[in-house]
């Protein structure tokens, strides 16, 4: 390959990336503020606002492990180039953008996942079958779980017998203890580890470990639970109301700050081998490439979506609304922690599924969910075979 032609690959590569982080800002970034605009907590434009500072900061500072999953850990035995990161993610993008205008989310994931496979498979790769496993028992997982502790959260939050002054706090309160233990990538740490909140104690205290837990760590985390549940305690004694919305949204901007640091890397995992080896630059520059692009399809794209999930799936109250965000922000953490690609559209939707049932099935669009079903099959398949036939009938041009 010359030199020209391997500098305009690397152009086509890039801007493809970025078009694929615009893609995931309008598509997988927005269901998180789906369930407070549906409870009209928020404005759809200004959660779009939102959601494009908050899924930005969360792609600089949370990215890098599932960015390097797609980059290098879906085939063996080969390294993307940069044709095959163009194509690749052209194929994701095609399916994500699909998603957008026909107001169908389509998982990003699946779309990214399958596309790299296929292409890595075209370069003569051999199937990563143990990751393979991993991400599929992950995904498998997800809408069960995240149905059910939705299911279980709104259960508990319509009883009577349970006063909103106890629940919305403690539900605030657990969500507080795992922020403070939320990994980022700009705090300082041990060598090999990420920093925290916690963390930050931990280091500064020097504190005797018990149970294998460090006891600064374990004070900070409290520390962080009280403050948590004394503040939405205090919104809600004023107000119920009032105390339940801010909690959403609180909720919806944690989860978008997640969203980014899982989606940003099916943008930039493909380019990981291009941008870090044959170029030599930081990860840092790829992840900063993968933030601009989802801010800006987060405030451009976002909005025709966000209706789409809040108003098509469920008619949600507040208390549901909750339901469905306390345990996609508990799966998305430990996605990123595990490095394991995945649908935003599949964990909120699945929440808000669940929520939903909670109040009785007439709130849930049955069609609608099995149409959706339907779509992330179609994908993951689909994105398999025209990455692998793309990639198979470009090669033979470049190689003239």
């Amino acid at each position: 390959m010359s030199e020209v032609v391997f500098w305009v690959l690397v152009g086509l590569a890039t801007v493809v990336s970025l078009g694929t982080a615009w893609t995931l800002g309008a598509n997988s970034n927005s269901p998180p503020f789906a369930p407070a605009i549906g409870a009209n907590a928020i404005s759809t434009m200004k959660a779009a606002f939102a959601i494009g500072i908050l899924a930005a900061l969360g792609a600089l500072t949370q990215g890098g492990s599932i960015s390097e999953t797609v980059g290098s850990g879906l085939v063996d035995g080969v390294a993307i180039t940069s044709l095959a990161a163009t194509v690749g993610l052209l194929t994701a993008t095609g399916f994500m953008a699909f998603g957008i205008y026909s107001g169908y989310p389509v998982p990003a994931a699946f779309a990214t996942t399958g596309a790299m496979v296929g292409v890595g498979l075209s370069l003569g790769g051999e199937p990563a079958v143990n990751t393979y496993r991993q991400i599929a028992t992950f995904w498998v997982l997800v809408p069960p779980v995240s149905g059910s502790l939705a299911y279980a959260t709104a259960t508990l939050l319509r009883r009577d017998d349970v006063p909103e002054t106890v629940s919305i706090p403690l539900l605030a309160a657990l969500v507080g203890a795992i922020v403070a233990n939320v990994p980022l990538s700009v705090l300082p740490a041990p060598p090999g580890e990420q920093g925290s909140l916690a963390g930050l104690v931990s280091l500064a205290v020097s504190t005797p470990t018990v149970a294998g837990v460090d006891a600064a760590t374990a004070l900070a985390t409290l520390a962080v639970a009280a403050a948590s549940f004394h503040l939405i305690r205090r919104q809600t004694a004023a107000s119920a109301d009032r105390g339940i919305k801010t909690f959403l949204i609180v909720l919806g901007s944690i989860v978008a700050f997640s969203s980014g640091g899982s989606q940003v890397g099916l943008a930039t995992g493909p380019l990981e081998n291009l941008y870090g080896t044959e170029l030599g630059l930081p990860s840092f520059v790829l992840l900063t490439l993968g933030a601009v692009g989802i801010l800006g399809g987060a405030w451009m794209g976002s909005p025709r979506l966000l209706q789409a999930t809040s108003r098509e799936y469920a008619q949600l109250g507040v208390r549901r609304s909750i339901a469905a965000l306390v345990p996609g922000f508990v799966i998305a953490q430990a996605a990123i922690q595990f490095g394991i690609p995945i649908s935003f559209n599949n964990i909120i939707l699945s929440g808000i599924i669940g929520g939903g049932l909670a109040g009785g099935s007439a709130g849930v669009s049955r069609r609608k969910v099995l149409t959706t079903l339907v779509f992330w099959v179609v994908t993951l398949a689909g994105s398999v075979a025209i990455g692998y036939g793309l990639y198979k009938a470009a090669a033979p041009f470049l190689a003239q």
